[in-house]
C-alpha cells in the first residue's frame, strides 16, 4: 500500500498478532454470520442486564453486499459486509463502546470512516483507537485516503497490488469511492491458490473440475479428448522419423541419439513455459517479444555446453562403432542440440503467450503442444543435418 502504511501497525508486532487472530476466528465468524442485523438494518447486540446503552455513534454498517453479480475471479465475489463503519465526527469513547458490543459477534480489525455519501475517508486500526484520547474524533486519528480494492478487479490484479502489503482485511470500493464491502486477505489468496494449483493439470489436458473424488467415468470423459489430440500430434513427430528412414538405415547409431535430443529439447521448453506461466499468473509479463528473446538467449547459453557434451558422446560412440564420419556426426549433434534448445525455449515461452493473445487459458494443454513441436524440431534438425552434411 503506497499511501496506507498504517504507520503504527506496520512496524509493530501487533500487526502479526491481528493476522493470526483473523485466521483463528474464522470458525467463530461462520457461527455468528446469521444474526447481525435487525429490521432497521442496524447490528443487533446483546447487552447484559443492567448495562446502560452507550452513547450511540453514527454507525453506518448498512451496506448490502451482492456477491452474486460478480464473476468467480473478481474481488466482489469474496466480499463481506463491513461492520464497523462510523462517521468522521464520532468520538473515540463512543466508537470504543460501539466496537466493544459489535466485537461480541464479529471479529473487527479496522474501523472504517465514511461520509454521508458512504465515501471512504479513512481507516482506524484498533491500536490507534485504544491509544487515542477519549474526546478525540475519528477524523483526527484516522489514516486518510487509505488503499482500497475495487469490486470489479480480478483476483489476479488484486493480488498483484496487495502482495507487498499483507493486511488481514482490505476495504472494497466501487468506482466512485464508496465503501461496498470488505475482503479478507486470507480468503483472496486461498482462492487464487486454488486456481494456480489447477495449472499443472491443465498443461497436460486435465480439466480444473477433476479432483481426487471425481468418479472414473467423468475422469475418462475429461481426459480422453486430450489423449486423442496428443496421439494426432505425436504422429507429426513419427512422420519426421519416417521421412528420414533412409538416413537412419545408413547410420543406425542416429536412432540412439533421437530420444536424448528430444528429451533435452522438451526439458528446455518446459523450463521456459513454467517461468512464463508463473509470470502471466503474477502479471509480470508485459512484453511478449522481450520474454521470447530472453528464452532464445538462454537457449544459446544452455545449448552450447550441453551440445558440446552430446557431441563428445556421439564422437566416442561413432568411433567405437568404426563409423568413418565420427567427427562430422559430433558436429551435427552439437548444432542440432544447440538449435533445439534455442527453438524449444522460444516455443515454451511463446505458446502460453499466444494462447493468452487468442483469449484462451495459457495453461490449457500447453505441455502437449510444446512436446509435439520440440520433438518435431529436434528430430528434424538432427536427421536433416545428417542427410545434408554427412551422407
Amino acid at each position: 500500500m503506497d499511501r496506507m502504511t498504517f504507520e503504527g501497525i506496520a512496524q509493530d508486532r501487533t500487526a502479526g498478532a491481528e493476522d493470526d487472530m483473523e485466521r483463528d476466528s474464522d470458525t467463530g465468524r461462520s457461527r455468528m454470520a446469521g444474526a447481525d442485523a435487525d429490521a432497521q438494518g442496524r447490528p443487533t447486540t446483546e447487552r447484559p442486564a443492567g448495562e446502560e446503552s452507550p452513547v450511540e455513534p453514527t454507525l453506518r454498517s448498512k451496506t448490502i453486499v451482492h456477491t452474486a453479480q460478480y464473476e468467480r475471479d473478481q474481488v466482489g465475489s469474496l466480499m463481506e459486509r463491513p461492520i464497523a463503519v462510523l462517521a468522521p465526527d464520532t468520538r473515540v469513547a463512543d466508537a470504543v463502546d460501539e466496537i466493544r458490543i459489535l466485537a461480541r459477534r464479529h471479529f473487527i480489525t479496522y474501523v472504517y470512516v465514511t461520509d454521508d455519501d458512504n465515501q471512504l475517508e479513512g481507516v482506524v486500526a484498533m491500536r490507534e483507537l485504544l491509544l487515542a484520547d477519549a474526546d478525540q474524533t475519528l477524523s483526527e486519528i484516522m489514516l486518510r485516503d487509505p488503499y482500497a480494492l475495487r469490486a470489479d478487479m480480478t483476483l489476479l490484479e488484486a493480488m498483484r497490488e496487495a502482495v507487498g502489503r499483507h493486511y488481514p482485511v482490505y476495504p472494497v470500493c466501487d468506482r466512485l469511492g464508496r465503501l461496498v464491502g470488505l475482503v479478507r486477505g486470507q480468503a483472496m489468496f486461498e482462492r487464487q491458490a486454488i486456481e494456480i494449483s489447477a495449472q499443472p493439470g491443465q498443461m497436460v489436458g486435465v480439466e480444473k473440475e477433476e479432483t481426487m473424488a471425481t468418479p472414473w467415468p467423468r475422469c475418462f470423459r475429461l481426459r480422453y479428448p486430450w489423449l486423442q489430440f496428443n496421439l494426432v500430434a505425436a504422429l507429426a513427430a513419427a512422420s519426421v522419423v519416417a521421412l528420414f528412414q533412409s538416413t537412419i538405415d545408413q547410420l543406425v547409431l542416429l536412432a540412439a541419439f533421437l530420444p536424448m535430443l528430444s528429451a533435452q529439447a522438451g526439458n528446455t521448453g518446459a523450463q521456459a513455459m513454467a517461468v512464463t506461466l508463473r509470470g502471466i499468473t503474477l502479471g509480470e509479463v508485459r512484453r511478449a517479444l522481450q520474454r521470447v528473446r530472453k528464452e532464445a538467449l538462454l537457449g544459446v547459453m544452455n545449448g552450447v555446453p550441453v551440445g558440446i557434451s552430446a557431441a563428445l558422446v556421439m564422437y566416442v560412440y561413432a568411433t567405437v562403432q568404426d563409423a568413418p564420419v565420427s567427427l562430422m556426426l559430433g558436429i551435427v549433434v552439437f548444432v542440432a542440440m544447440t538449435l533445439s534448445c534455442v527453438l524449444s525455449g522460444m516455443i515454451g515461452a511463446g505458446v502460453p503467450l499466444l494462447l493468452r493473445r487468442l483469449g484462451a487459458d495459457p495453461a490449457t494443454a500447453s505441455s502437449i503442444l510444446l512436446s509435439t513441436t520440440s520433438d518435431v524440431i529436434s528430430m528434424g534438425l538432427l536427421l536433416s543435418l545428417t542427410a545434408w552434411l554427412v551422407l
